[in-house]
């Protein structure tokens, strides 16, 4: 039996369509994503890169790929020469994340590299030129007492005259720097903390990189290290996009998910 007309004429139009659509559709998705960006996370003090394992392993699982090069935590010009020396041996598109005194230094790293396409601050400082980062960590900051109460203080050799390396004290770390995180793993945390110096901590920032990239922002709600009042003024004043969570200084740990998300939606935004 012939199929009429309007039959044959409908199946030559979806062969014509199938043709055309196979044609075009994966060069204009290539050309509407681009290649996905190397993710480079950067730790903050008292911490390793361990602390990204949860992030990475989403991020690795969604395709990217992810280095978490060591943060030697010795001063904020030479910290951020090691991680602007480090993204300069990587090609392609970045996406640049810093947790706590990580945002500080991906702040000065980042400064005009043009592959670093978006800063990502995860409870993180953001300074300006001129700033150091202990006075941005907030008036109510359980670092914002005496010292000795906070810090055990420890020597080092070939410092600068009077620096010294400081280690968070124990009830500091597991009810302000870990809080949140369950007690046992803030507990295996502890003794693997590795020290921020007196001197980096001081140390005067220069020209930011928000300034001219893009920067997103996870704001921690409960973060009894650097206030929520200092991260959404950092925040505000780098002009980020915000995106609040229910969580304490360790929010990369607690609510990994969502921190890959905000992540993702920054490399998005930027291809």
């Amino acid at each position: 039996m012939n199929r009429s007309p309007l039959l044959r004429a409908a199946t030559v139009l979806v062969a014509v369509l199938a043709v055309v659509l196979t044609a075009v559709t994966p060069a204009a998705a290539s050309h509407r994503g681009g290649p996905k960006p190397t993710v480079v996370l950067v730790h903050g003090a008292w911490a390793d890169g361990s602390g990204w394992h949860k992030v990475t392993s989403r991020l690795q699982s969604d395709g990217y790929q992810v280095r978490v090069p060591p943060n030697p935590l010795r001063s904020l010009e030479t910290d951020s020469a090691t991680i602007r020396n480090f993204l300069s041996t990587l090609s392609g598109p970045i996406v640049l994340v810093g947790h706590s005194y990580g945002g500080a230094v991906i702040t000065n790293a980042a400064t005009g590299n043009p592959n670093v396409k978006a800063l990502v601050y995860v409870d993180g400082f953001a300074p300006a030129q001129g700033e150091s980062i202990l006075p941005l960590a907030g008036a109510d900051s359980a670092l914002a007492v005496d010292p000795t109460t906070v810090f055990d203080f420890v020597p080092y050799p070939g410092g600068p005259p009077g620096d010294i390396d400081l280690y968070l004290k124990r009830d500091t770390f597991l009810t302000s720097f870990a809080s949140g995180v369950p007690r046992r793993e803030a507990e295996l945390l502890y003794p693997s903390q590795r020290p921020l110096t007196l001197s980096a901590g001081n140390e005067l920032s220069g020209p930011p990189a928000w300034a001219t990239i893009p920067s997103w922002y996870v704001l921690g709600t409960r973060d009894r290290i650097i206030t929520p009042t200092a991260q959404e003024f950092m925040a505000e004043r780098a002009n980020a996009r915000i995106t609040r969570i229910k969580a304490g200084h360790l929010g990369l740990i607690t609510e990994p998910s969502a921190v890959t998300k905000v992540i993702e939606r920054a490399d998005r935004a930027t291809r």
